[in-house]
């Protein structure tokens, strides 16, 4: 694959401008799921939704950009790039105006998870087969490294301005204010050359159809089981299934000289392959943690968006000093090293977490283990996507990258589903039992109780929960209220060893990257390796 960029006038390639506004886009995109994590209690009052409709939502779009991404590389390379960019933004837009204006729940999965989710699957692969074609050499380098920046930036801010807006004016608003920053990005798209595409035009529909089958019935069935619902195993089947006949569809076509979604060879180097595994399980840690917590913070500390934000910002704003140091001051040190120091210390800190939840009595209790997370993660950050990327050729780098891009929005939208899932199926069970065992609650009632716990609780704090149980006896109500209390800690420290064991699996994986490197003297491995 040719990205066409000496087709590109060179006195376009350096535009300072261009790159802002290239890294502009980056910062919306991840701001957004920040934006949400942290008013999720806000939103649920506000549109009378619940907990786990919200967060289904969320892991929905993160799935939506995931399952899509292939297929959106691919329309970048039909449509243009440029113009595949910019409906990316528009469908973006039209998410972001979505919550702006969002009467219910049923707005925000449609225009939000699902057109917003589109758009990021366009306008991801989109960007970085731009910045191939608008820069060359050190302006190039620069270009990544601002959009880089950006990303970890939005990271960093996103909690703290998502909470600030919420708290002292409106979810609503922040929202709005994304729509205004992606209209300053529209206005400057003439500064854009498009980046056009030599290779073959015809399209996999099938190989298409399979990966959206394949990765989405695997999140999907969790989502599924997370409200209740029925044939979780199947649906999560059928998404295995798919992945597998992708998988021998596209070596299939390969052999056969016939065009493919994606080239599969891009698999035979260990190091993409190690790379991509462990851009997966940084996300499923990542998106584990950030939908854990928030949920935690605000229902069980009782804590407003803004104050979530703040507690949250250790992790962030460590993840972010963190990613600019290890640019500027560890580029000589092994990037398998580095890796596998990010993962100890995401997993040390997350670990660390478990024995704090049930006794922390507000957010400072989270500062150190939030520090470290935030440290491993920052180092994360800042060495997977060279190392992945690394071994391939520049003529592949684009549809490597959209491979890279496609596990690590899988990866997120599985953390926050699986984990969002396993926390409320551990309130569940927990206000279940403790109502069923209690010795004060009348047996008649205790069914009554754990019916309703499991219904309400999730929404409820434990203020709001003594209005709801004013008129009871107060022995009745104060039993209610303990098991309330007793049952979260648990659910959360159940819900943080998915994230756990991902950076557990990922540091497994270091070793074997670690391994690779010793193989060859220079560190790069062919890309037919």
């Amino acid at each position: 694959m040719t990205e066409g960029a000496s087709s590109v006038p060179a006195g376009t390639r350096a535009s300072p401008r261009l790159a802002i506004l290239l890294a502009m886009a980056m910062f919306v995109l991840v701001v957004d799921t920040s934006l949400m994590n942290v008013s999720i209690s806000a939103v649920v009052r506000d549109l009378d939704a619940t907990v786990s409709g919200v967060q289904s939502a969320i892991a929905l779009e993160a799935l939506v950009s995931a399952a899509f991404i292939l297929i959106g590389s691919k329309t970048g390379d039909l449509i243009g790039r440029k113009r595949a960019y910019i409906l990316g933004l528009l469908g973006y837009a039209a998410g972001a105006l979505a919550m702006a204006l969002a009467q219910s729940l049923t707005a925000i999965i449609v225009f939000w998870a699902l057109v917003g989710g589109l758009g990021a699957s366009l306008l991801l692969p989109a960007m970085q087969s731009l910045i191939h074609g608008n820069f060359e050499g050190k302006a190039q380098v620069k270009a990544y490294a601002l959009v880089g920046a950006a990303a970890a930036l939005a990271a960093a801010v996103g909690p703290l301005l998502g909470g600030f807006i919420t708290t002292y004016l409106s979810w609503r608003v922040a929202f709005l204010l994304e729509v205004v920053v992606i209209a300053i990005v529209l206005a400057g798209q003439g500064l854009i050359h498009d980046a056009p595409y030599t290779g073959p035009r015809q399209v996999d529909v099938v190989g298409a159809i399979l990966s959206v089958v394949g990765m989405g019935g695997i999140v999907s069935g969790i989502l599924v089981w997370q409200e209740g619902g029925e044939f979780v195993g199947l649906i999560i089947g059928i998404g295995v299934v798919g992945l597998a006949a992708f998988a021998y569809w596209l070596v299939r076509r390969k052999r056969r000289g016939e065009p493919t979604l994606l080239d599969p060879d891009l698999f035979s180097s260990h190091v993409f392959r190690f790379g991509i595994s462990d851009q997966m399980l940084q996300q499923i840690a990542l998106g584990g943690t950030m939908i854990a917590l928030p949920i935690y913070l605000q229902m069980v500390l009782e804590y407003d968006a803004m104050h979530a934000g703040l507690s949250l910002a250790p992790l962030s704003l460590s993840m972010f000093g963190m990613a600019i140091l290890a640019e500027k001051k560890l580029g000589t040190r092994r990037p398998s090293s580095l890796i596998r120091w990010g993962f100890a210390l995401l997993t040390l800190g997350l670990a660390v977490l478990v024995p704090i939840v049930p006794r922390a009595d507000s957010g400072w209790a989270l500062f150190v283990p939030l520090v470290t997370a935030g440290l491993g993660l920052g180092l994360l950050v800042s060495q997977l996507n060279n190392y992945t990327l690394g071994p391939i050729s520049p003529e592949r780098v684009s549809e490597a990258a959209g491979v890279n891009s496609a596990a690590g929005s899988f990866g997120l939208s599985f953390g926050l589903a699986f984990a969002g899932a396993i926390m409320l199926a551990t309130l569940s069970f927990t206000f279940t039992n403790q109502a069923q065992s209690s010795t004060v609650l009348p047996p008649a009632q205790q069914e009554q109780v754990a019916q309703a716990l499991e219904r309400d609780a999730e929404v409820m704090t434990n203020t709001e929960l003594e209005e709801l149980l004013a008129k009871q006896p107060e022995q009745i109500r104060e039993e209610i209220i303990r098991i309330n209390t007793n049952s979260r800690p648990i659910a959360l420290q159940v819900a943080l060893g998915i994230p756990i064991l991902a950076g557990l699996a990922g540091l497994a994986n270091t070793f074997r990257m670690r391994r690779q490197e010793d193989r060859t003297s220079s560190g790069v491995i062919p890309a037919d390796d």
